[in-house]
């Protein structure tokens, strides 16, 4: 990155006094329980901070006196204590992506206070997308203007600034989240979403005390949830590209016979019939093993951070975005017994569609990119190693609930009366 900045994540892995073959006595048993001690006494984050987890799973554990698990140098994911998870900088940071929502003229105030606030006052080095300052709104304030002229601009899907932003702002709804993400197809900085669009969901900060909560993220006080993503791989076994003359050439008149694209997803993959009147009909494959065929209006493959989203209003359950796993949600399915499933993170799921299928199928990458799905082509699915480092108001587990509460309204009801003695004798 510009300036040699980098992001380290602090946090503790599950583990218990098996971890390491010989027995902790002694001299090494006190260095390991004060360490463990000074662990936890520094993260004053949570005024009610729980207990670490001593037995939870672990790439080292071991299981009676001989059995352990057997070691896989190619394991990318580490299960992590979420309460331990906090974002430290290795240098300061020094440059800055502001994402606005384009076309809402709310947000242009806090687009202009926050820009200033962090050219001005902090010194950052502020990437604005181009279009974003070609509004109008923006491009003829003078005043403002003499601010823009500091800044970086880029455009989408032309210009690389993978290893040029220490961290991202957002300003708007869920939506700027997912679009920060499609932006990034390998690692991503840490992102900080200011709540100013319609639900809100992954956006838990508010903008009114900006300056301060900014000041604290750069000087590397935060929680942060490591919100997992899917790396989907899309084979095209017919299309077709224009030559350099313009004239159109078949994947029959190449070398290769296959087109392949590959997507970050952070919500989710959704398969659907399209346009046609007919049930959607794809195999869905596990690790290569045929698991079933989907007959319906169509699948969701989700992630944790995705499954408060489309595949929660297709009937699927909540799952905290800490947790490893993906979720499998059919679509109007014409079977009564076919129900959402969890299925471990790190499994290869492979859709495809049915060699009787009378249509074709369509897919959707977070809501985007919408492309046709025809016989012999193929989407590939599993977890990725790059997930989104998203910065949390509090802490993950309270930042969820009360996302679930307050844009959700989950488990909202009336109170039931209170039951007094004179009341139990009629």
């Amino acid at each position: 990155m510009d300036g040699g900045s980098e992001v380290r994540l602090e946090a503790s892995t599950f583990c218990c006094s098996t971890c390491e073959a010989a027995p902790i006595t002694g001299r090494r048993s006190a260095q390991r329980m004060k360490a463990r001690s000074l662990s936890t006494s520094s993260a004053t984050y949570s005024e009610h901070r729980r207990t670490q987890s001593l037995h939870g799973p672990s790439p080292v554990t071991t299981f009676g006196p001989k059995a352990c698990m057997l070691q896989n140098p190619h394991a990318v994911m580490h299960i992590q204590d979420p309460a331990s998870q906090r974002l430290t900088w290795n240098k300061p940071p020094k440059s800055v992506l502001v994402i606005k929502k384009i076309r809402d003229a709310s947000l242009l105030q806090p687009f202009k206070e926050l820009c200033t606030f962090l050219t001005e006052v902090k010194n950052l080095m502020v990437y604005v997308e181009k279009k974003v300052l070609d509004d109008p709104a923006i491009s003829g304030d003078e005043v403002f203007a003499a601010i823009t002229k500091k800044f970086c601009t880029f455009r989408e899907d032309l210009d690389d600034i993978s290893n040029r932003v220490d961290f991202i702002i957002c300003l708007g709804g869920d939506g700027t989240l997912l679009y920060a993400s499609s932006l990034f197809q390998e690692s991503v900085p840490p992102v900080m979403a200011f709540h100013l669009g319609s639900l809100g969901f992954l956006t838990p900060f508010k903008f009114d005390t900006y300056q301060s909560q900014v000041t604290q993220i750069i000087e590397g006080n935060a929680a942060i949830v490591l919100r997992s993503r899917l790396q989907v791989r899309v084979l095209k076994d017919n299309w077709e590209k224009k030559d350099e003359k313009g004239i159109i050439l078949t994947n029959k008149d190449l070398e290769t016979s296959h087109k392949a694209m590959q997507h970050q997803v952070l919500n989710e993959v959704v398969v659907d019939r399209g346009p046609s009147s007919y049930l959607s009909n794809v195999d869905l494959f596990l690790d290569g093993h045929l698991i079933t065929t989907v007959q319906g209006d169509g699948l969701i493959v989700s992630t944790p951070t995705g499954s408060t989203a489309y595949a929660v209003a297709a009937g699927a359950s909540m799952i905290h975005p800490n947790v490893p796993a993906i979720m499998i949600t059919p679509i109007c399915p014409h079977s009564l017994s076919f129900r959402p499933i969890v299925v471990p993170a790190g499994v290869e799921l492979q859709i495809k569609l049915s060699p009787d299928a009378r249509n074709t199928a369509w897919v959707s990458f977070d809501g985007r990119k919408r492309q046709e799905i025809c016989h012999g082509d193929s989407i590939t699915i599993t977890t990725s190693c790059f997930p989104v480092p998203s910065i949390c108001f509090r802490d993950p587990v309270n930042d969820w609930f009360e996302s679930l509460a307050t844009c959700l309204h989950w488990n909202v009801r009336k109170k039931q009366n209170y039951l007094s003695s004179e009341d139990e004798e009629f």
